[in-house]
């Protein structure tokens, strides 16, 4: 999934900024990628929060995290985990899930279940990093340690993959913008349920909280 951003939008970026690119080069200990929300909840067909383009873009991440791995860039994985009754984030389950489908939902995403582990055919390293999120934004206060983790390393600029592209990668990227990392959004390596909410939120980065690229684009800007 891999939607191009209108014409219309490229001209209001360059008419406001000059160009459409934020950063010619990238510093690898500067950086670290994050993969969200890549778990069989939202990965396997048939499951209960199915994206089905989340398939397609597995080896595009996982291409991407190995020229990361090789110029010394962490790779952080992030999964979604919530309590088993939803009980710690009653403000989603209670309003915005069927009452009939909440204990389905809200155990899929709980620790243990299957359905909440990493999707299998995602190539995970030993020197991977795991950090699990209750929210959509793993950077809104309360949500997680991604925080801290990226504070101890020096990291200051976020390359974002995963799923849903308009939900909780959306959320994390406003978020590490408005706390001055620089922000990348992979556009190939994000999927949505639909081509028009995928590029929505490329739209909506590219214009506001950061960069877009592909993963070969990034890769370059390390070698640059």
């Amino acid at each position: 999934m891999a939607s191009e951003i209108r014409r219309e939008i490229v001209e209001r970026v360059m008419a406001r900024r000059g160009r459409l690119h934020l950063f010619d080069s990238l510093d690898p200990k500067r950086t670290a990628l994050l993969v969200i929300d890549m778990q069989n909840a939202f990965v396997a067909p048939g499951a209960p929060i199915e994206v089905p383009a989340a398939r397609d873009i597995v080896p595009a991440i996982n291409r991407l995290a190995a020229g990361l791995r090789k110029r010394g860039v962490p790779v952080i994985w992030v999964l979604h985990e919530n309590q088993g009754d939803g009980s710690d984030w009653r403000g989603f389950y209670d309003v915005f899930v069927l009452e009939k489908n909440r204990a389905k939902a809200a155990a899929a995403l709980t620790a243990g279940n299957e359905l909440q582990k990493q999707w299998p055919q995602l190539d995970v390293s030993l020197q991977d990093l795991h950090v699990t999120k209750n929210r959509y934004s793993a950077l809104i206060a309360g949500s997680s340690k991604l925080g801290k983790i990226l504070e101890k390393k020096g990291v200051d600029t976020l390359l974002i993959a995963g799923t849903k592209t308009n939900v909780c990668c959306e959320c994390t990227a406003r978020d590490a913008m408005m706390l001055d990392y620089k922000v990348v959004m992979l556009s190939d390596c994000t999927a949505a349920l639909s081509d028009d909410e995928h590029r929505a939120t490329l739209e909506n980065v590219i214009q506001q909280f950061g960069d877009v690229r592909t993963a070969e684009e990034v890769l370059t800007l390390f070698d640059r």
